[in-house]
């Protein structure tokens, strides 16, 4: 296979990752991620591709459906990757910065998940600081807004104790 049809085949596979996400095939969103970085592996190492800048992209799409399928150490283990390169190119440029987002949100939520809560609401403090200062577009940037602020009063109570806010004990549902 020549290296051109490599590298057009791995970035095809993330956008069939991408429509899948948004159509809610997480087990296949999952697959064609995983499948983007075998076809990129392939691609010789001595051509011009960043083959860093891709699993990046790669592992964030493949931790934002691992995270809707609740497999929690393994969306850990992806975002870890992702971040790895996001974190040390340090900018929140168009493309790139929705990516870096999704890893920190994605982690935020796995770590809650597998219950490291303050982790969790370090994390999740980041990525609102991260859409806050966004400058670009973002298509669903209020609904992250509030999912965020929503995960935080939730660890915030599980911290400290407290029920939250909208919490009601089980007589209270018949009362």
């Amino acid at each position: 296979m020549k290296p051109l049809k490599q590298v057009g085949q791995s970035y095809l596979a993330l956008i069939d990752g991408e429509r899948q996400l948004q159509q809610s095939l997480f087990e296949d969103a999952a697959a064609t991620y995983r499948r983007a970085m075998e076809v990129s592996r392939t691609i010789p190492q001595d051509e011009a591709f960043d083959y860093d800048g891709f699993d990046a992209i790669a592992h964030t799409g493949l931790s934002c459906a691992l995270v809707k399928l609740e497999r929690y150490p393994e969306t850990l283990e992806s975002t870890e990757i992702a971040l790895r390169y996001f974190n040390r190119r340090g900018e929140l440029n168009q493309d790139e910065g929705k990516q870096w987002i999704d890893a920190v949100y994605s982690r935020a939520v796995a770590l809650d998940g597998v219950g490291r809560f303050d982790e969790s609401l370090k994390a999740f403090r980041m990525v609102g600081e991260m859409i806050a200062e966004r400058k670009g577009d973002m298509k669903n940037k209020e609904e992250l807004q509030q999912a965020v602020v929503q995960f935080i009063n939730k660890v915030e109570s599980a911290l400290s104790g407290k029920k939250p806010a909208d919490y009601k004990a089980w007589w209270e549902f018949w009362a």
